[in-house]
This record gives C-alpha cells, sequence and structure tokens, in this order.
C-alpha cells in the first residue's frame, strides 16, 4: 500500500506543471513580442524623438490590445491545460492499472525530468529578458529626458532669438538717427570747409598782396641787377652775392643787402594782420659740382649753412625768431638743367619765400 501511495504521488504534479509552462511559453511569447517592438521602437525614437515617441504611444495602446488579447489567449490555454489535466487524470488512473508496466513508468521518469530542465532554462531566459526590457525601459526614459531637454532648449532659444530681434530693431533706429544726424554733419562740415575755404582764400590773397609790396619795394630798394630777380613767388639772390666759393660765411657786400632786406621785412611785417600766420622761407642751393673739405661733406650741408647763416642775420637785425624758416636742398632742386658754367651760376642761390606757415 505504502509503495502505491508513493507511485500516485509523482503524476500529481503535472498538471501544475503544465500550467506553468504553459504560462511560461505564453509570458515568453508576450515579452519577445515586447523585445521585438521595442527594439523597433527604439530605433524609430532614435531618428526622431518626438515623433518616435507619439508613435511609441500608439504602440503601447496596440500592445495593450496584444495583451488583452494574449490575456484571453491564456485563459483558453488555461482552459485546454484544464482539459488536458483532466485528461491526464484519466492517464494516470489507466496508469494505475498497469502498475506493473514499469518501461512506462521510466520513460514518464524521464520525460518529468527533461520537463524540469526546460523549465530552468525558460527560467533563465525569462531573467535575461527582464533584464533586457530594464536597460530598454532605462534607455527609453533617457530619451525622453533628451526629448524635454530639447523643447526646454527650443524654448530659450525662441526667446533669445526674440531678443536678438528686439536689440536688431533698437540698433537699425539708432543707426537710421545716427545716419540722419552723420548726414547733417557732412552738410554742416561741408558748409564749415566752404567758409574755411573762404577764410583760407580771403586770407591767402591778402597774404598775396603783401608778398607783392614787399617784392615791390625790394626791387625798389635793391634796384634792377642781373644777380638778384624774382623767380615766381620768390626773390632770389646769386649765392656769390652773399657768400664767397664754398663757404658759409657772409661777406661785405651781402651784409650790406640783406640789411635792406631785413628793414623792409620789418616794415611789411608791422602791416601784415596778426592773424595771418606767415613766415619767411630762406633756401640754400647749391650746384651740382661735388664738395667734400673739412667744414663740409656734401653740397646739402653747404646750402643748409648758408640759409642758417642768412636766418641768423635776419635775427640780429631784429626780424622776430618765429617768422623765419632755414632750408638747404643741396644741388636737388636746379633752376637750370645744364652742365654749362652758367647754368651751374644760375643753380648757385639763395631764395627768399613769403609764406603761410
Amino acid at each position: 500500500m505504502s509503495q502505491r501511495r508513493g507511485r500516485r504521488a509523482a503524476p500529481d504534479i503535472w498538471p501544475g506543471f503544465v500550467d506553468v509552462i504553459s504560462s511560461l511559453l505564453i509570458l515568453i511569447l508576450f515579452l519577445l513580442m515586447i523585445f521585438v517592438l521595442a527594439q523597433f521602437f527604439m530605433g524609430q525614437a532614435l531618428s526622431g524623438r518626438e515623433a518616435a515617441l507619439e508613435r511609441l504611444g500608439r504602440q503601447v495602446d496596440e500592445l495593450a490590445q496584444l495583451l488583452s488579447i494574449e490575456r484571453k489567449a491564456n485563459a483558453d490555454l488555461r482552459l485546454n491545460l484544464s482539459q488536458m489535466s483532466t485528461e491526464l487524470a484519466n492517464a494516470n488512473v489507466k496508469a494505475e492499472k498497469y502498475q506493473g508496466m514499469s518501461e512506462e513508468a521510466e520513460r514518464l521518469t524521464a520525460d518529468i525530468a527533461a520537463l524540469q530542465a526546460l523549465k530552468q532554462e525558460l527560467e533563465a531566459k525569462i531573467k535575461r529578458m527582464d533584464a533586457a526590457l530594464g536597460e530598454k525601459d532605462s534607455a527609453l526614459a533617457a530619451e525622453r529626458r533628451l526629448s524635454e531637454e530639447a523643447r526646454a532648449q527650443a524654448a530659450l532659444l525662441n526667446q533669445q532669438l526674440a531678443a536678438l530681434r528686439a536689440e536688431m530693431a533698437r540698433l537699425n533706429a539708432a543707426l537710421e538717427s545716427s545716419e540722419k544726424l552723420a548726414e547733417e554733419q557732412k552738410i554742416q562740415i561741408a558748409n564749415l570747409g566752404q567758409r574755411l575755404n573762404q577764410a583760407l582764400a580771403s586770407k591767402v590773397a591778402e597774404l598775396a598782396r603783401y608778398r607783392s609790396e614787399f617784392f615791390g619795394r625790394l626791387r625798389a630798394i635793391l634796384g634792377n641787377r642781373a644777380d638778384i630777380r624774382i623767380q615766381g613767388d620768390r626773390f632770389v639772390f646769386q649765392s656769390e652775392v652773399l657768400f664767397e666759393q664754398a663757404s658759409a660765411e657772409l661777406g661785405e657786400p651781402g651784409r650790406r643787402q640783406l640789411d635792406r632786406l631785413a628793414k623792409t621785412l620789418i616794415e611789411i611785417s608791422g602791416e601784415i594782420p596778426k592773424d595771418i600766420d606767415w613766415v619767411l622761407r630762406v633756401d640754400g642751393h647749391t650746384d651740382k659740382l661735388p664738395i667734400a673739405n673739412q667744414q663740409f661733406r656734401s653740397n646739402w650741408e653747404l646750402s643748409a649753412a648758408r640759409a642758417i647763416s642768412v636766418v641768423r642775420f635776419l635775427i640780429d637785425a631784429g626780424v622776430p625768431a618765429n617768422r623765419l624758416v632755414a632750408a638747404g636742398f643741396g644741388e636737388y632742386q636746379p633752376l637750370d638743367p645744364g652742365k654749362g658754367a652758367e647754368a651751374l651760376r644760375r643753380n648757385r642761390r639763395i631764395e627768399f619765400k613769403l609764406t603761410e606757415r
């Protein structure tokens, strides 16, 4: 009797085991379906976040419908399993009638062991799928966060763009105002320039009048000499009138001529209005024959030294120093480009020019 009860105990777990296996199979199929759909929708989510989220919402609704269908199928399977359990019970009854068949019992034992191994394998797969679904859920949550951050950044950019447009409008208004002001200033500057040119022309004309008077008086004082002449707006002394050859020391005849020039300049300067800023420029020129001695290493130094000697004499004669300018041009501003003695003589000269500062 005890052996008979031991034999009955083994088949009693079969209905529950089949029920578990069926539930596991349904769950595995459901999870596989969810996994495939999740992979599909995750790929769509990566290509377009917001569109993928909307599609994911629709797919979730579809999955809910599928889940309801699967639940209905599970109920059907449970019914089938119940029927199978009834049949198994009937089989157990029949098995009791064939207790003597040991080979059948051993085969059933082997099947039970195989089913237990399959159960363990399915449980391991379910755990792995749960872990994979957890990772997918985390990825989906991260995508949702990224989508929310993108929306927030888009809103911030829209605000910044609106502020930038307002600033551009303000700058355009300021630019238009500045352009208008600049146009008015241009008109004012043009008017000022015109008035300044008129004033300068008036001062130049007035200075030209005093220059003509100065040169006229000098001509009357010095007489019509070949070595003292007027060249354009300049009064020209040949160097031989004032200096010895290769020297910057004024000779006595030159001092007498310069003394007359200084007196005339002092008289004229008293008549020139104070608002005319005039100077008498003394320009020294030489010929192109080279010079090299202990005192002067070049014609340029000789011409500058002669101009400075004349300026010093005029200052000693009473001409204000701030009205005098000394300049040396060497042989680089010839009156006559020729090479003859007369051309060289004409190029050795001291020029006086009454001009603006």
